[in-house]
């Protein structure tokens, strides 16, 4: 039953988290999930955390999605909006930078501890505490105060060129300025600095 339930509702790299099965004993689901990666159906990729067993098209066996894994833990938990990604990750994302990130970072409510490092199905995940807790309303601004606490860090771009874009992405994601005033005490003080030199001060005042 639990084999049918899985295949119906969940795709090839889907992660299959063992606290959203439907079961009526805790010891009898692990007893299931055990026997379905014994017999190879199920891939066990961490703890408490399934992928369907598949060929890919090079015959080669199947991976459960790192992305898919990530929003459905940290960036929208249980279907609500919990978490974004953040740092070097972001700003590729974005095109401030070529730099290609060796680890995914995210900021979310679903994280205990100011930062920790995860390795799941060989892929390292940091995880940060938020500063304040996420939302749907608040999310792109604090992700775009995250971004400007490392752009000088991270951008490869003239001065013009900085300014154009982060036009460009203020403009795509929506961002509050007024929620950024509320929030900008929250960050360092390089925010106010790297705000000024991507001309962006007259949004705030």
């Amino acid at each position: 039953m639990v084999y049918d339930y899985i295949v119906e509702n969940y795709k090839n790299g889907d992660p299959i988290f063992l606290s959203e099965l439907p079961y009526t004993s805790k010891d009898y689901l692990r007893q299931e999930m055990k026997q379905l990666t014994d017999e190879g159906k199920l891939e066990r990729v961490y703890n408490g955390v399934y992928c369907l067993s598949y060929p890919t098209i090079l015959g080669t066996k199947g991976k459960m999605s790192i992305d898919r894994f990530i929003n459905k833990k940290y960036l929208n938990a249980d279907g609500e909006v919990s978490g974004y990604i953040t740092g070097l990750q972001l700003a590729n994302k974005y095109g401030f930078t070529t730099q290609n990130p060796s680890c995914y970072e995210v900021r979310s409510n679903e994280a205990t501890t100011k930062q920790r490092k995860l390795n799941v199905d060989g892929n390292t995940i940091i995880i940060y505490k938020p500063l304040v807790k996420i939302t749907e309303e608040n999310r792109n601004v604090l992700q775009f105060l995250d971004l400007m606490s490392v752009i000088d860090r991270y951008s490869e771009l003239s001065k013009e060129e900085l300014r154009e874009k982060l036009q460009k992405y203020v403009k795509t994601n929506k961002v509050d300025f007024d929620q950024a005033r509320e929030y900008l005490p929250l960050y360092p003080d390089r925010v106010y600095r790297n705000l000024y030199e991507g001309g962006l001060m007259n949004e705030l005042v």
